[in-house]
């Protein structure tokens, strides 16, 4: 139904003039099974919002909603619904002459290539994005669940619980890759006609209140899981995020392993990965306090992972850091923070140390005041590596390349003496009689070891 536009930099079709249309959905499970509610928002290139459409959807009488932990869908809630069937008619009208997006477009597309096929509907190909692909190409982050590269990419709202809250962040994801890093499109879009659908009812659900995350939840961001997701790992971490899990939460995950045909080695395994990460972003800073002691050692209980011993430790205040800024510059600042295991704070509170600002952030800025009152260190975000411990002051880089250099010249120096100091031997060696073969030998080692220390010791060309 959908299918991902391969993205270029500058040289490509551009995007502006296009207006993308950002999906997420709730599901049953974590494999092509049935959705249970879908939210789609409609944005042009600037980030202006078109339109947007959200409901519950009944997969069916009877059909459990699946992990409610997650998703917060009660069957109850379910029979009161449209079916899928109801519902793809105002789906494709507010699609329609747009790219679909996704974060994570081949998940998406997989259920509602199901739900379309439990229809018996012929569909044409849709152009789609995935805003996870498109950011594992310009920022380097340990994991890429939404809410990391939300965070990393400055997109000020968390997505929550519900599908509307997901597409949202998605659409503001969309317009800033696109905006901010040149994104252009190899092949010129083409959109195909649309079968038009009788529209039924939509059954939104109330929007919960944001909740403002705990550490855990933070924590997670700064989880390294590499440039591949893993849909159970990403589950388990969604239900943990609230630094809370219940047994029943532990049975319900189990069921949704189960299903997804993990098998419990695999499901055990996740469990102890995420619990180690976990701990080990706890101790990094040097500082744990009593709530991540207590609630990390609640989690390893729930899910069943012995040995998590883990104590208040006694220390400073640990680094915290909020980057200001909507340019390419704070995007990488943010990542690296992440990347370095340090807290990155979406908000200026007293815990914060760091204030990070980039070219686009007013002299006016309101939280730049606020800093100084807190006593919040303000830096510019070219400094920053340094002035956050992960790189070396410029003096002390100078001092080490110097050093290395003159180290591997005096190397490089050596080993010509020696090849010199060879060929010398060689040449008396000859002189008085010695074997040919064993002369030979020692000439080439000679001329290697000449021609090695002059390619170590000689400047490499600017």
């Amino acid at each position: 139904m959908i299918e991902s536009l391969s993205l270029l930099g500058a040289g490509g079709h551009p995007a502006h003039g296009t207006d993308f249309t950002a999906v997420d959905i709730r599901t049953t499970g974590l494999r092509p099974g049935r959705v249970v509610e879908v939210a789609a928002v409609r944005v042009h290139a600037d980030g202006s919002i078109v339109g947007e459409l959200t409901t519950l959807v009944d997969p069916g009488a009877g059909i459990p909603p699946g992990p409610a932990l997650v998703h917060g869908i009660t069957r109850a809630e379910l029979d009161d619904a449209p079916s899928f069937g109801a519902v793809l008619g105002p789906l494709l009208d507010l699609c329609a002459g747009s790219v679909i997006v996704a974060h994570d477009l081949a998940f998406v597309t997989a259920f509602l290539d199901f739900e379309v096929k439990f229809l018996g509907v012929r569909m044409p190909v849709l152009p789609g994005v995935s805003t996870l692909t498109a950011a594992q190409s310009v920022v380097r982050l340990p994991n890429y669940r939404l809410a990391t590269v939300a965070h990393a990419l400055g997109v000020p709202t968390r997505p929550g619980q519900s599908a509307l809250s997901g597409a949202r962040t998605v659409a503001q994801l969309v317009t800033g890759l696109f905006g901010r890093y040149g994104f252009t499109f190899a092949a010129p879009l083409v959109f195909p006609g649309l079968p038009r659908f009788a529209g039924g009812r939509l059954r939104p659900r109330a929007e919960a209140l944001p909740v403002e995350p705990g550490w855990m939840a933070e924590a997670l961001e700064r989880i390294s899981a590499g440039r591949s997701g893993d849909a159970y790992l990403d589950l388990l971490a969604e239900v943990v995020a609230d630094q809370h899990l219940s047994y029943a939460e532990v049975a319900a995950l189990a069921a949704s392993a189960t299903e997804a045909g993990l098998s419990e080695g695999r499901v055990r395994s996740t469990h102890e990965l995420l619990v180690k990460a976990l701990r080990e972003i706890a101790e990094r800073d040097g500082v744990v306090t009593a709530v991540e002691a207590r609630e990390l050692r609640e989690v390893a209980k729930a899910l069943g992972v012995a040995g998590v011993d883990l104590q208040p430790s006694a220390g400073g205040k640990a680094t915290r850091v909020l980057v200001l800024g909507t340019t390419v510059a704070a995007d990488g600042m943010r990542a690296r923070v992440l990347a370095e295991g340090v807290q990155l704070a979406k908000k200026l509170t007293a815990s914060v140390t760091h204030l990070v600002v980039d070219a686009s952030v007013p002299a006016t800025e309101r939280r730049l005041a606020k800093a100084a009152e807190l006593g919040v260190e303000v830096v510019d975000v070219r400094a920053a590596p340094v002035a956050l411990g992960f790189e070396p002051p410029p003096a002390v880089r100078a001092a080490a390349a110097l050093s290395g250099r003159v180290t591997k010249v005096l190397g490089g120096r050596v080993l010509m003496g020696v090849g010199l100091l060879l060929m010398f031997i060689v040449v008396v060696a000859m002189f008085s009689g010695a074997a040919l073969a064993a002369g030979i030998f020692l000439a080439v080692l000679g001329v290697g070891a000449l021609l090695g220390g002059w390619v170590i010791a000689e400047p490499a060309p600017r």
